[in-house]
């Protein structure tokens, strides 16, 4: 008689052991947990200080004076804001910074996507050279341009002017905006711009029908980022602006120091509050936006 085999039984597998299994459920708890308080103290050290300044704003100068900066403010008061406004020509300030915000910001999303648009989409022989030289322009620091571009703003008479800031303020926020617009348009399908040009789309058709839609969230991004330049440039306002109907924040500000550089500390943080407020809300609003265009361009190029 033959001998039957044994059946073969299959391998047993051995369970972890509980202690390795507990911790590896462990790690990513522990990892979670220090993610948050990471995270916490991010936000605590950057809102704090807003926090800080809208509760000083609303401080009286003796109780700010006295007591201890630091501390919550013993009585509330609004006269800090009235005061601002009676100090310095805020609206006015408000009013000029919103202007050349404003046409920076034309200046910067016109020519930048139309750049980005000729290097990315349109394409010529030198093209990568091009982007090349645009990207070389973020290192370049604006002081080296202060003198060269007050000479021949004076030749011109240009200074005291909102040209003298609007212009060389979307000068060096080019660079990066062509780099953000170019890295989008490179992730737009080609397929897209061959189906427009056999509907007989030409090259302006299609960056008025296809491109400029797409590119709106990447719109809002290079908006806000330059925004945020714009509104709290110094250097230029400073150079170029000679006349107080002409000042923005940052050059009104310097109203609320009295004499022998006394500083009515109240009304100045009441003016900073008023003077940020425009870009928090929008930054707020438009925040979601920001986010994905950085995420389908920005960090992709």
């Amino acid at each position: 008689m033959i001998a039957q085999a044994a059946p073969s039984t299959p391998p047993t597998t051995v369970p972890p052991a509980p202690h390795k299994a507990a911790r590896r459920r462990r790690k990513p708890n522990l990892f979670r947990t220090l993610s948050r308080v990471l995270i916490m103290l991010i936000v605590i050290v950057q809102v704090y200080p807003l926090a800080w300044l809208f509760l000083t704003s609303l401080r009286t100068e003796q109780d700010f004076a006295t007591g201890d900066p630091f501390a919550l403010p013993s009585a509330l008061t609004w006269e800090n804001y009235a005061r601002a406004f009676e100090t310095g020509d805020l609206g006015r300030n408000i009013l000029n910074s919103f202007i050349v915000t404003m046409g920076a910001n034309i200046l910067i999303v016109l020519f930048g996507m139309m750049a980005a648009y000729a290097i990315q989409v349109l394409g010529f022989r030198l093209s990568k050279l091009v982007r090349g030289l645009f990207l070389i322009g973020i290192i370049v620091p604006v002081q080296i341009a202060l003198v060269p571009l007050f000479i021949d703003y004076s030749a011109v008479n240009l200074l005291d002017t909102y040209q003298s800031m609007i212009i060389p303020l979307a000068g060096f926020s080019l660079p990066m905006s062509v780099y953000l617009f170019s890295s989008f348009f490179e992730y737009i399908p080609r397929e897209t711009y061959e189906a427009a040009s056999l509907d007989g789309a030409g090259p302006y058709g299609i960056f008025g029908l296809i491109t400029l839609p797409l590119s709106l969230n990447t719109v809002v991004t290079v908006v806000l980022v330059n925004s945020i330049f714009i509104w709290n440039d110094f250097i230029f306002a400073n150079t170029f602006v000679l006349s107080e109907d002409l000042k923005t924040i940052p050059l009104g500000l310097q109203n609320y120091i009295g004499a022998m550089g006394k500083v009515d500390w109240t009304a100045t943080f009441a003016a900073v509050c008023v003077t940020i407020t425009p870009l928090l809300l929008v930054f707020l609003v438009l925040n979601k936006a920001m986010i994905q265009g950085l995420e389908s361009g920005a960090t992709k190029g």
